[in-house]
């Protein structure tokens, strides 16, 4: 009778945890706590010296892209998200095409038709040092247009926002993947 009591209080403290677990407001194991920022680390490729860090950062209004970029020649040079992760080849080719779920046709980062990937140009002063800093509505962290474990590639030429597939922005001079940030 002993041994059955203490089966019982077990059984009853195991109920009545499960059921605190329940209903202290916990979302489960399988939810993910949303993505506020995420970052990309730009590593250069075979011959080149560009590099740098992107960061990405929920806004209201969607999300922000800041950019500070070495190494590159003064100018204008094409910068995209690109739909794969994988800036392992020293052309970092396996970034594959421009990240574009919707199949739009190539723009810039105002037209109203465009790739989510398109961000136009980095331009690189004098010192080879450029910068980015906008807020683009159409990048999210979730869903169909999420940039998470994509890239983000720099380009040695100008994107000239209308050339299709790729608006003319040449090699790859940086490639970095888009990490989550604590």
């Amino acid at each position: 009778m002993r041994n059955l009591r203490g089966i019982g209080l077990f059984a009853l403290v195991f109920v009545a945890v499960v059921a605190f677990m329940g209903c202290s407001g916990d979302k489960g194991a399988d939810q993910k706590p949303a993505v506020s920022k995420a970052m990309a680390v730009l590593h250069p490729t075979q011959g080149n010296k560009v590099e740098g860090t992107v960061t990405f950062m929920k806004e209201r209004n969607g999300i922000r892209v800041m950019a500070q970029v070495i190494g590159l020649k003064p100018g204008l040079h094409g910068f995209h998200i690109h739909e794969f992760g994988d800036c392992s080849p020293p052309d970092a080719r396996n970034a594959g095409d421009h990240f574009n779920p919707a199949k739009m046709p190539h723009g810039g980062p105002t037209s109203e038709k465009k790739h989510v990937g398109d961000l136009g140009n980095i331009e690189a002063g004098e010192n080879g040092v450029g910068k980015y800093d906008a807020v683009v509505s159409q990048l999210a962290f979730d869903g169909q247009n999420s940039i998470i474990g994509r890239s983000v590639v720099v380009h040695a030429l100008p994107d000239d926002l209308t050339t299709q597939p790729t608006g003319g922005a040449g090699a790859r001079q940086a490639c970095g993947v888009i990490g989550i940030v604590k």
